[in-house]
Order: structure tokens, then sequence, then C-alpha cells
């Protein structure tokens, strides 16, 4: 049984608390260092990225820590953990950096030493340059993203309020794990099609770092959605059998 309300163990807490916590913090901190004490624009935002994309994989991958409290859990119930992990992160991830992206993207492009502008700047210097000056499928492909995470963020809802019995709630939920996969590949493909006209290859930290790196969680965990949600739905079906 994997569709039940698991008490989190402080060591899980902590994790989330180091990734999460002080990437929520890395960015005003960032801009302040760029801003207020003068440091070098690009070497921060490489030190942004590497941080962000530490938190990420960190983060989202806590319950297959091998954590003192969490040694009872069953391979299931560390799936689980690291499928609603990821899809809050996920989810909070579109609704606000990419929706601010997609709202103010034309203010964004011309604010490039506006310090209310870095924390998208950090990426477009040197990782994607087209947030800069984005073509219609492509700012068409952040608004996918958006609307992908107002869905997730209603299904995950739905789960959290019926102790994951809703049905519709585990669809949504894989359904934004489906258009995570297919927008992402598309992110990917259509740049290394493009040989990379957009990241470059000469820096490592540009195109390995920025662009793959902090990017390839929706490469690998909404597969792992799939799995624990169909896993969901075959508890659901096996408990309506037994009555």
């Amino acid at each position: 049984m994997i569709a039940k309300e698991i008490r989190k163990p402080i060591d899980l807490w902590a994790v989330w608390g180091v990734a999460f916590g002080s990437l929520m913090l890395g960015f005003p901190f960032y801009t302040f260092l760029v801003y207020g004490l003068d440091f070098d624009r690009d070497a921060t935002a490489d030190a942004l990225a590497i941080h962000a994309a530490a938190s990420y994989w960190l983060g989202i991958s806590a319950a297959f820590l091998p954590l003192p409290r969490l040694k009872n859990w069953t391979k299931l119930q560390r799936i689980q953990s690291v499928c609603l992990t990821f899809m809050l992160a996920s989810y909070l991830t579109h609704v606000s950096w990419e929706l601010g992206w997609v709202v103010l993207h034309d203010a964004i492009s011309n604010a490039k030493y506006e310090m209310w502008a870095y924390p998208w700047w950090a990426y477009i210097d040197g990782g994607d340059i087209r947030y800069y000056n984005p073509e219609d499928s492509f700012l068409m492909l952040e608004v996918l993203s958006v609307i992908n995470g107002c869905i997730g963020l209603t299904g995950f809802y739905l789960l959290k309020k019926t102790h994951f019995k809703s049905l519709l709630g585990i669809l949504m939920c894989m359904s934004t794990a489906v258009t995570h996969t297919l927008t992402t590949w598309y992110y990917f493909g259509t740049e290394i099609m493009s040989d990379f006209e957009s990241v470059g290859m000469t820096s490592f930290m540009d195109y390995g770092v920025k662009f793959f790196l902090l990017n390839a969680p929706w490469l690998f965990f909404p597969w792992l959605v799939l799995f624990w949600g169909f896993k969901l739905i075959q508890n659901q079906i096996s408990r309506a059998e037994q009555k």
C-alpha cells in the first residue's frame, strides 16, 4: 500500500530544508552579491546554476538517500515521497519563475542590468539565449509549462484532500508527467538540432550545468510519477474488487 499519508521524519525535512530552503534564499543572496557587492555577474550566475541544480536533485531525491529514519520505508513509499516532492517543486517552479518570465519577458529582456530581473538573467547569461528574444513557438512552450503547473497543483490538491483516493487527482498528476516529458524533449531536441546556437558549446557550465543538468530532472522523474500513479490506480482497483 502506498496511497497512505506517511509521516515525514525529521532527517527528511532537514534535507528538504537544506536543498529547497537554501535555494529560496539563494535568489536574493546572489542578486545582492552582484548588485550590492559588485561581484562578477557571470561567475555569480554560474554559482547560482550549480546551487539550483544541486538543490533540485538533492531535494527531489531525498527519500532515496540512506537516511536513518527512513530505514523501514518500503521502495514504493520512497518512490511516492520522491514523486510528490518532484511534482510540488516542479509545479511551484512553473507558476513562479516561468510564469514571471511569460508575463514579463519583454520587460526582462530590456532590463539586463536591473536588480529585479537578475533571477531570469542569471539563466539567460549562458543558459539559453532563447529566453532573451523568444520566438512564438518557444514562448508557447513556456505557456504550456505554466498551464501544466496549474493543472498539476489542482491534481496535487485533490490527492492531498482525499488522502490519495481521488482518481481525477491521480490522472491529472500523471497527465502533467506526460506533458513534462514531451515539452522537455522538445526543449532539448530543438536546441540540439540547431547545434546549440542558443547555448553554445564553449563552456561546460553553459551547456553542461545550466542547460542540461538544471533541466534534466524533467527528463527522469516524470517516469517515476507515471509508475507511481499506475500503482495508485492498481491499489484502487484491488480495493474495489475486494468489496
